[in-house]
C-alpha cells in the first residue's frame, strides 16, 4: 500500500501552500475565566463603537486595523448564521487569508476589558446587532448545527 497519499499524512512541506501564515489566537487577560472557552466574532471596524455603546454587557474586545472582535462562548456559531460580513473565529484563532501575503499583518490589541467577572460578549444580543448594523435577517436553525 502506497501510504504517501494517505489522507491522514501531512503533507510534505513542498506541497503546502507558499503564502499560508499560521494563525494566532486572541489572548484574554488571566484573570478573567474562560470556563466556557472562547470563540471570536468579528465584525467591521466601522460598527465598532456603535455596537459597544449598544450592548447591555460587554466583555473582552481587540481590534485591529479591519475588525473588532467580540469574545464569546464556544459554539456561538452553532445553529445560527452569522451575517456575510462578520467573520467567526472558532477558537478565537485568527488567520490572514493566503491571497494577502505582501499585506502586514494586522496586529489585534485588547481595547475593552469588564470590570470584573466574565470575558464574554452575551452573543444573542451582539448577534441580532450584528445583522441589523448589516441589513441581514437573522437566520437560525434548531435542527443542523453549523
Amino acid at each position: 500500500m502506497d501510504r504517501t497519499h494517505s489522507p491522514d499524512l501531512p503533507c510534505p512541506r513542498s506541497a503546502a501552500r507558499p503564502h499560508h501564515r499560521p494563525a494566532r489566537a486572541l489572548r484574554i487577560p488571566a484573570q478573567l475565566p474562560t470556563t466556557l472557552g472562547y470563540d471570536a466574532v468579528g465584525t467591521p471596524r466601522e460598527h465598532g463603537e456603535r455596537i459597544l455603546s449598544c450592548l447591555p454587557r460587554v466583555g473582552c474586545v481587540s481590534a485591529d486595523d479591519r475588525r473588532w472582535w467580540w469574545i464569546v462562548p464556544a459554539g456561538s456559531h452553532i445553529g445560527v448564521d452569522w451575517p456575510p460580513t462578520v467573520h467567526y473565529a472558532v477558537g478565537a484563532q485568527l488567520s490572514d487569508p493566503s491571497w494577502t501575503p505582501t499585506r502586514p499583518r494586522p496586529v489585534p490589541h485588547l481595547i475593552h476589558t469588564p470590570d470584573a467577572g466574565s470575558p464574554y460578549t452575551p452573543p444573542i444580543p451582539l448577534y441580532f446587532l450584528a445583522c441589523r448594523l448589516t441589513g441581514s435577517a437573522p437566520r437560525w436553525s434548531l435542527t443542523s448545527p453549523h
